[in-house]
């Protein structure tokens, strides 16, 4: 059976608002996609019939307000091209050493020597590293390497991904040599596609996926990286859960905060962090917060 695809171009920057819609308006239907480089974004939905298809963007448009968007247009969608139309979307970038490579490219793509790359096949889940949240978390996953590097012994590092939808920032670790790297999410498709991810880039074994929600996913885990690219409320209703999963002198990455939010999920944090340190960075209409352990204290003779 074909489906049915109703796409809407968006002005980049009306991007958050258009999802915090969307995520209000409680249709799974309907999606953001966002090439975060090129600076265009639009509401994509997967519907079973054109007159679906059409009914739910009447439904949809009474809850965008005055978002700026372009004219609707449908067509039907063979079923190879719903599979790959993500495809169009997801764009190679790098950070440091590390390059983050769809993996239709593998053929063209050259790799500078001393450097490691991700290939990736992100589905339909999300996290491709084109969204500024994903770029946000994968800096301070790389910054915090780079700053170990010389004093802690390779392989010791350990990292969770909550929330880790195609898998990138806990395969990322992985690359860089962490030891103990853990990801889940409560979407058995995108753990699905991390696996997948993983068995693509010879990590199979390297990372623990599972299917699992906050707070359970964090139950008795503990790392020096707790990366967390969530929605700004969900983060903001799991405080402790999430602070406790850090060790001493690690970090607590987290993205997915409207920078409109970031005053919001910074005092959730604050009753659960005292004498850590804190910063926080914008990129476009997104920010994130960085949640710093004080480091251990140091053992008697």
């Amino acid at each position: 059976m074909n489906l049915w695809e109703t796409r809407v171009e968006i002005a980049a920057d009306a991007a958050g608002e258009v999802e915090t819609a969307l995520l209000e308006s409680g249709c799974e239907s309907w999606t953001l996609l966002e090439d975060a480089l090129g600076r265009r974004a639009w509401i994509v939905g997967i519907f079973t019939s054109a007159s679906d298809a059409e009914a739910r963007w009447r439904d949809l448009l009474a809850s965008l307000g005055s978002a700026p968007l372009g004219a609707p247009s449908t067509r039907e969608l063979p079923d190879a091209d719903w599979k790959n139309s993500y495809r169009e979307h997801f764009r190679a970038w790098t950070f440091g050493r590390l390059h983050w490579v769809p993996v239709w490219e593998k053929q063209t793509f050259k790799l500078p020597a001393g450097h490691s790359v991700l290939w990736l096949d992100p589905g339909m889940a999300f996290g491709t590293g084109n969204h500024e949240t994903t770029r946000l978390c994968i800096e301070r996953l790389v910054g915090f390497e780079e700053a170990s590097a010389g004093r802690i012994v390779p392989g010791a590092l350990s990292m969770i991904d909550a929330g880790c939808g195609s898998g990138i920032l806990a395969l990322s670790a992985a690359l860089l040599g962490f030891g103990f790297v853990y990801g889940f999410d409560n979407d058995p498709e995108a753990i699905r596609v991390s696996i997948e991810n993983a068995e693509l880039n010879a990590l199979a074994g390297r990372v623990r996926f599972k299917t699992a929600s906050l707070p359970g996913g964090l139950e008795g885990a503990q790392a020096d990286v707790v990366a967390a690219n969530i929605q700004a409320d969900v983060l903001s209703a799991f405080p402790g859960s999430l602070v406790s999963a850090v060790a001493p002198g690690g970090i607590l990455a987290m993205s997915g905060i409207l920078a409109s939010e970031i005053g919001t999920v910074r005092a959730a944090f604050a009753p659960f962090t005292p004498g850590w340190t804190s910063d926080s960075r914008v990129m476009g209409e997104w920010c994130d917060l960085c949640l710093r352990a004080p480091e251990p204290s140091p053992k008697g003779p």
